[in-house]
């Protein structure tokens, strides 16, 4: 249960993933560990149709490469087709290096030639989707687009506006951002 986020947060859907780094180390036994919506939403600070787009993405991608078993979190390349500086794509690859592993240039080195995540991260990738995921043992890879959400409302735009002003009252900004995580609620998959 996620005290004090929104209810949804918990009927999105889960993943457990292996990762052989965090058994290695005794982080995990097994090397499982289970990742949720709520992981996300702390590691970017806030819930939006992004970070939910790419969580599920990723989530998508997992599940198709790895049908029947757990996935091996730092076995798996993710390329972005934006290029890091451009509009959200930063938050994208957080996400999906919170569940993959990931990681850029400034990422794990790894123990003596073994578990690195730096290199495995890109961005401005000549792909037709928004990512590509691929699998470092089967070379097997799968391309997804994010899920944007409902497009914002002009009601939302308006009460988005109203809880910027300076004297806008906490029920006025309250009002906000419960219609924003409903927003972000309607990208639920179908149970």
């Amino acid at each position: 249960m996620n005290t004090g986020m929104p209810d949804f947060f918990d009927r999105m859907p889960s993943i457990a993933v292996r990762d052989p780094l965090a058994q290695f180390l005794g982080a995990a036994a097994g090397g499982r560990l289970e990742y949720c919506y709520a992981d996300a939403v702390k590691l970017a600070g806030h819930s939006c149709p992004t970070v939910a787009g790419a969580y599920l993405a990723t989530l998508d991608a997992l599940r198709a490469l790895y049908p029947g078993e757990l996935p091996e979190r730092g076995g798996i390349r993710v390329e972005l087709r934006a290029r890091l500086e451009e509009g959200v794509a930063g938050v994208v690859a957080s996400v999906a290096t919170l569940l993959t592993g990931a990681a850029g240039e400034g990422g794990f080195k790894g123990i003596a030639g073994s578990f690195e995540r730096r290199g495995l991260l890109s961005f401005g990738a000549a792909i037709r989707a928004d990512l590509r995921f691929t699998r470092l043992d089967t070379g097997a890879a799968l391309e997804v687009n994010l899920r944007h959400g409902a497009p914002m409302t002009p009601e939302l735009r308006g009460a988005l506006a109203q809880a910027l002003e300076p004297e806008a009252s906490g029920a006025e900004r309250q009002a906000f951002a419960r219609a924003w995580q409903a927003r972000v609620a309607e990208m639920l998959p179908a149970p």
